[in-house]
């Protein structure tokens, strides 16, 4: 049988802002949302409280008056995860990144490398990630991805489990009948609803079913969850993430604007983490839209076909700022901005430019540059000269200095 753990950091971005500021720890702590609007993740003690997930910042202030609110900072929490998702690949290349706090291991065979039982390499790396890193982190170890997710919530919801659990033949039929079926993974309210009305609620119900039946009521995924509840691995690890065919960026204003040259250097926030990412998968963009929401929520999208795929956000921003001046309207008060990169391809892949030589490799240049500087300072440390405007509203605003 396969060993596959999924490591799952704990109330991630609470615990990055605690490993930032030490004097956050043991505190009701919250972390907010775009503008800050809600609560998207809150310490153990301020879920001790009843501070319910996705809670408006404006009631829980009125709520629950001792407790410390933050602004998130993705920028942060993206950095620690890459320490975090580099130190398992120290362990194993097969590490599927699931989410920005969550990723499986494929450990199968690799107690014979560290001559060490599997329940001893997962206590190693709950332990280096929390002394070298400074993140707590809770681990799931069973057969498949499906069992490692309910391992992993057992570790985090039982103290006694030290964030350790793992599912194996010895112990598989007894989680199997305490487990109901709405707490499996990918098994959402109206699939439980669907077995329910047919009498199964607990996992063991699931897996004494015949396949015919279950293909009929549930097609093939129904045949996948009783093949991956009984240990056999349908979903297997992989390594290497499927590549997008589109990146979006969007973002609400922290206040309704007409300001011109403020929605403008958003777009020009959003085409720098587009074009980062493009950078870091390896692609480039043929197709870019650029959209704007207005204060009463219409929304204007103009898009133009790039004259070669690009991934530098000096030469994409010409592009955008072209869009821009279509659909922006001055008596307008907007609330929102966004790119979307279309038509992705492979930079390898794709012939030269066909822009201006020495200007494309200015631009090229200039973006790797940016790249370096934040990986070796962290993200936001670096953004696009700009020329102030004195009658902007905003401290960021100005034009584009690239030419």
């Amino acid at each position: 049988m396969a060993e596959i753990a999924l490591v799952d950091c704990n109330n991630f971005f609470v615990s990055c802002e605690q490993l930032m500021n030490p004097a956050l720890k043991d505190k009701a702590v919250c972390v907010l949302s775009n503008n800050d609007g809600c609560i998207i993740a809150r310490s153990k003690e301020a879920k001790e409280i009843g501070i319910p997930m996705g809670y408006p910042l404006f009631k829980a202030r009125k709520e629950f008056k001792n407790v410390i609110y933050i602004s998130r900072n993705f920028g942060l929490y993206h950095d620690i995860s890459n320490r975090i998702m580099l130190k398992l690949l120290n362990y194993t290349p097969d590490v599927e990144q699931y989410s920005i706090d969550e990723a499986f291991l494929d450990l199968t065979g690799l107690k014979k490398l560290y001559r060490c039982s599997y329940e001893e390499i997962i206590a190693k790396i709950k332990y280096e990630i929390e002394t070298q890193i400074g993140v707590p982190v809770s681990i799931g170890l069973a057969p498949t991805k499906t069992l490692a997710k309910l391992a992993c919530e057992t570790a985090k919801k039982n103290e006694k489990l030290q964030g350790l659990f793992r599912i194996n033949k010895r112990n598989l039929d007894e989680i199997l009948k305490k487990t109901y079926i709405e707490d499996v993974w990918g098994v959402g309210k109206n699939t439980a609803a669907l077995f329910h009305k047919y009498g199964i609620y607990k996992c063991n119900e699931i897996v004494k079913q015949n396949d015919f039946w279950l293909k009929k009521i549930w097609g093939k995924r129904g045949l996948e969850l009783k093949a991956e509840l009984l240990g056999q691995s349908i979903d297997t690890v992989k390594n290497k993430a499927e590549l997008p065919k589109s990146i979006q960026k969007t973002s609400a204003f922290s206040k309704f604007t007409q300001d011109k040259n403020y929605i403008k250097n958003s777009l020009h926030y959003h085409s720098h983490q587009i074009c980062s990412k493009l950078r870091k998968l390896g692609l480039q963009a043929e197709i870019i839209c650029v959209m704007l929401r207005t204060k009463d929520f219409r929304v204007f999208v103009e898009k133009t076909v790039l004259p070669e795929p690009c991934d530098s956000e000096f030469l994409i921003n010409q592009y955008t700022d072209m869009l821009f001046e279509r659909i922006y309207n001055p008596e307008i008060v907007y609330r929102a901005s966004g790119i979307f990169a279309e038509k992705l391809t492979e930079k390898a892949a794709s012939q030269l430019f066909l822009f201006n030589d020495q200007k494309t490799e200015k631009a090229k240049k200039l973006s790797q540059l940016w790249d370096s500087f934040e990986q070796k300072y962290g993200r936001n440390t670096f953004s696009i000269g700009t020329i102030q405007d004195p009658q902007s509203e905003s401290k960021l605003h100005g034009q584009n200095y690239f030419s």
